[in-house]
């Protein structure tokens, strides 16, 4: 993979979107890693801006990551006020306006690839589906690698049919979003050691082990079940060099591995985050609106939420090992992760 991929290290950082920064993404590639931005909701000129942050920061390869449309997505209608109605009193605790409906919530997938096309990064990531054929002719045309995400070894089988470098396989420790496409997320919970090496047995192209991957040991299992690389999200989400606020990086050094939380509270897609007043009201309600127009909404309370510290009204997204993200700088977590590499790696 690291041939593949021009890099020095086989280590990924997990796309943060939302927690994205030059920074850390610039901190991974330097040390000879795979910096990843995640890139949801940006518009075209926005992923422009940040390919020229992180080229000004460091020359290695970087990559990119896209959401790919499951179809399912729902537009602005007049449903939009009573869904906003539902979160008034998030919009009233942070001292924010109720937002009115926007044209759009999501920037279409072809005006986020025409600005991934002019940035060419190495590496175009994607999660939520299957790269159209000509996606993929397209980016190698301009030599980009395309790595495509799994949660379950049908998934691994269907990306790598589509003709992808490469193929994340994310267990359910994972933090964030479950990138699950062929079946519900629900019903796509497979754990990362039960998942990698049936991935590995089913598809010839190198395999990104991702979850619960937090130190050495971590790496050295994913390893020795035919991993030829590991992803790595929340051990870095900690770093100084990350996006999330001192809120979030507390929520991760306290928050046990038997407390985070499978909730489709935050954005109507089902993610792991740890539990707080805000999902457990929102749950308790009983009606969330369907992606991506919760995840919208929020997005509003809880941008002013992290500005104020308040933890309880933010998505606090991390995975089931951040008992052991316990690293201050990127270089620290990086040291650490390194260690666990077998010596041919």
């Amino acid at each position: 993979m690291s041939a593949l991929l021009g890099l020095d290290l086989p280590i990924v950082l997990g796309p943060f979107g939302g927690l994205g920064s030059v920074p850390l993404v610039a901190a991974v590639s330097e040390a000879g890693g795979l910096g990843s931005f995640g890139l949801y909701g940006y518009d075209g000129p926005q992923i422009l801006q940040t390919a020229a942050a992180i080229r000004q920061a460091t020359d290695k390869p970087f990559a990119l990551n896209l959401w790919l449309p499951r179809g399912d997505e729902v537009e602005p209608t007049t449903e939009h006020d009573a869904f906003v109605q539902a979160l008034a009193r998030y919009f009233a605790e942070v001292g924010g306006e109720p937002p009115t409906r926007p044209a759009r919530y999501l920037t279409p997938l072809d005006e986020q690839l025409d600005a991934i096309w002019e940035a060419a990064p190495s590496v175009l990531s994607l999660v939520f589906g299957v790269p159209s054929p000509t996606l993929v002719a397209r980016a190698h045309e301009r030599g980009i690698r395309v790595i495509g995400t799994a949660t379950t070894v049908a998934e691994a089988v269907a990306l790598e049919a589509a003709g992808v470098d490469a193929i994340v396989a994310t267990g359910a420790e994972a933090g964030g979003h479950r990138v699950s496409f062929l079946k519900p997320a629900e019903d796509s919970l497979v754990g990362l050691f039960s998942l990698l090496p049936q991935v590995v047995d089913a598809v010839s192209v190198p395999v990104i082990a991702a979850g619960g991957i937090a130190d050495r040991r971590g790496v050295a299992a994913a390893f020795a079940l035919g991993a030829a690389g590991v992803q790595v999200g929340t051990a870095f989400l900690g770093t100084a060099e990350s996006a999330a606020n001192a809120a979030h990086r507390a929520a991760i050094r306290t928050t046990a591995a038997d407390a985070t939380v499978l909730t489709r509270a935050m954005s109507g897609r089902l993610a792991r985050g740890a539990r707080n007043r805000v999902v457990d009201e929102i749950e308790a309600t009983g009606s969330i609106a369907p992606f991506p127009a919760q995840n919208w909404i929020t997005g509003r309370f809880r941008a002013l939420a992290g500005a104020q510290g308040k933890g309880d009204l933010q998505s606090l997204w991390m995975g089931q090992s951040a008992p052991l993200a316990r690293y201050g700088t990127a270089a620290e977590a990086l040291a650490e992760l390194r260690a666990g590499l077998p010596a041919d790696a």
